[in-house]
């Protein structure tokens, strides 16, 4: 019979290393029994030290999680082998003996101390490569091996790489996940065992380190209210404190550029305005207490695409028509995409304004007509562009109809009035135009800028043929940046003439003096006149039709003498008032 050897079992330290009851096999099958039990590290096993039982003839990394089970297979596998060479009462005789005295724990190691576990101390997403950089302080433990890089979700962590240097601080992992959703990492030391004679193949990790995660941004646009809205998962404060967050844009393909400062309390910001017909992309970045810095994702770029509103909206004209209707033009910038408004009226300078119509634009012209409007009363317009979102996006300047008003004060006129918009450019000129019976026209100019004319009526009474004479007033611009020029007419006032008769009642002819003639003064140009004038005889001795027509106080060439004549007047006014009157005038010869 041939000499055998052992077949020794290594268990961990509640097995305490007991060899199989002096039993004594062939050498061929003690070969085929040694089994120990070592630590796997890899990520199909939870971590905190579980361990493995692997028989030799075992594909690494292919055991089981389950002790119960590791125990299961570890008899099954002793008997397939033993019952070979065995016979079986022998056989189950030994099985009671392993069942009956060795007990194991798959959880622990004698032969491999844990190290301390790294602190992680950055992990930053380079926005353009999308690689994530972490960084952490070596442990404080000696005779690790290596560190071992997880990714952590919901407190489960999954191995991701093995990293066989001990003098590492860094590592760049690459994936596409951090363009979707914030990404958690930890790291672990890992040592190898220490029990001479045992495969240093497998050794124990430390815990895992703190967790940081990836800086997840992301934006959208409000084109109705023109806002991008950039939010973000907020970075951890430990192992160093976030002090603040910056917000970089990136407009076009250009350079980041900081866009805003947001307190490390905060994790969204809202941009307020923007260029149209742009690309916008956004990165946040955490600032850390040290100085240094983790940035996020760099977002989906947002394109900012949509209507071009007008940059400019001009009151060309708010004027009072012949018909006594308010007309509204406004130029719109050409380049505007924007066709439809909204025109705006209040009452005063401190009414509400209310939407009266929503005009569309034709060839970069909105008109209206208020046909509501009392020319009276002054009233404000303004007329807004409304984008697709039913929003205004640009609104003009204000501008208002020109009410004239008139106070009569002796014999001036005094008329006032108020301004047709604040002056972008110039104003042309203010003129003033008079109706006395014949259509308006042009009585004289208006300083820029004035308010108030006053006119003498003795200049304009003998104008008047008419029932009324009226006013109206026109401002126009020059010289806006939009090189546009046209003119506002203001409401019209009337007042009726002043439809006053004087006669004197002593004259001298030939004196050469202005009482020389004799003719009755009027404030008005009649429209009928009939002067007759008599001596107490009642024989006639000057008549005329006509009221520019003197009488010089001589009969058929010959003076009068020193006399008392009556006369007789009969006059229609331009009013339509027909007037008669009667008196007398002394002929003083000198």
């Amino acid at each position: 019979m041939k000499k055998t050897t052992p077949a020794k079992i290594f268990f961990n330290r509640n097995v305490s290393l007991i060899p199989i009851a002096m039993l004594y096999f062939r050498t061929s099958v003690a070969k085929k029994i040694v089994f120990f039990v070592d630590y796997y590290p890899l990520s199909n096993f939870p971590h905190g030290g579980k361990v493995l039982l692997l028989p030799p003839w075992g594909k690494v990394g292919k055991g089981v999680k389950n002790p119960e089970e590791i125990k299961n297979k570890f008899y099954i596998s002793i008997t397939r082998i033993l019952k070979r060479y065995i016979p079986i009462g022998t056989l189950r005789l030994m099985v009671f003996f392993l069942s009956c005295f060795f007990s194991y724990n798959a959880y622990s190691q004698t032969y491999c101390f844990v190290p301390s576990p790294p602190v992680l101390s950055l992990v930053s997403v380079e926005p353009e490569s999308g690689k994530v950089e972490l960084s952490w302080t070596l442990s404080s433990s000696s005779d690790v091996a290596a560190y071992i890089i997880y990714t952590s979700e919901n407190g489960d962590a999954t191995a991701k790489d093995t990293l066989w240097n001990s003098s590492l601080t860094s590592y760049n992992y690459i994936s596409t996940a951090y363009k979707y959703f914030s990404t958690s990492f930890v790291v672990a030391a890992y040592r190898l065992p220490g029990t001479p004679g045992i495969s240093r193949r497998f050794g124990c990790p430390s815990e895992l380190s703190n967790v940081l995660s990836t800086i997840f941004a992301n934006a959208t646009i409000d084109t109705c209210n023109k806002k991008i809205a950039i939010s973000w998962n907020s970075y951890s404060s430990f192992p160093k404190k976030v002090t603040s967050y910056s917000l970089l844009v990136s407009i076009n393909g250009n350079s980041f550029t900081e866009a805003g400062t947001i307190g490390s309390d905060k994790n969204s910001f809202t941009l307020s305005d923007f260029i149209t017909n742009s690309e916008y992309c956004f990165v946040v970045r955490a600032n850390l207490e040290d100085g240094t810095f983790s940035t996020s994702n760099k977002t989906t770029c947002l394109s900012t695409r949509m209507q071009r509103p007008p940059v400019w909206i001009n009151a060309d004209q708010v004027t009072v028509t012949n018909e006594n209707r308010i007309a509204l033009s406004y130029t719109i910038d050409p380049l505007s995409e924007i066709s439809h408004f909204r025109l705006e009226r209040r009452s005063g300078t401190s009414g509400i304004f209310k939407s009266i119509a929503l005009p569309v634009s034709v060839n970069g012209k909105v008109k209206f007509t208020d046909v509501q409007a009392n020319t009276d009363t002054v009233y404000y317009y303004r007329l807004s562009a409304i984008n697709n979102c039913n929003n205004p996006v640009m609104v003009s300047e204000l501008a208002s109809n020109i009410v004239l008003s008139l106070e009569k004060s002796g014999n001036n006129l005094n008329f006032s009035w108020n301004l047709f918009k604040k002056i972008s450019g110039n104003l042309l000129s203010g003129k003033m135009f008079i109706n006395t019976g014949n259509g308006f026209e042009e009585k004289s100019s208006i300083s820029p800028g004035d308010t108030t004319f006053t006119i003498d009526y003795k200049q304009i009474m003998y104008e008047i043929t008419d029932k009324e004479v009226c006013f109206y007033i026109s401002a126009s611009e020059k010289s806006n940046s939009y090189g546009i020029t046209e003119e506002s007419f203001s409401s019209r006032v009337c007042t009726l003439p002043m439809e006053v008769i004087t006669v004197p009642n002593v004259f001298t002819p030939n004196s050469g003096t202005v009482n020389a003639f004799f003719q009755p003064v009027l404030s008005f140009t009649p429209k009928n006149y009939h002067f007759v004038i008599t001596n107490r005889q009642g024989k006639v001795l000057f008549e005329s039709n006509d009221y520019m027509a003197v009488w010089d106080g001589m009969q058929n060439g010959t003076p009068r003498p020193q006399d008392v004549c009556l006369w007789y007047l009969k006059v229609v006014t331009p009013s339509g008032k027909s007037i008669s009157k009667t008196g007398t005038v002394t002929i003083i010869n000198k």
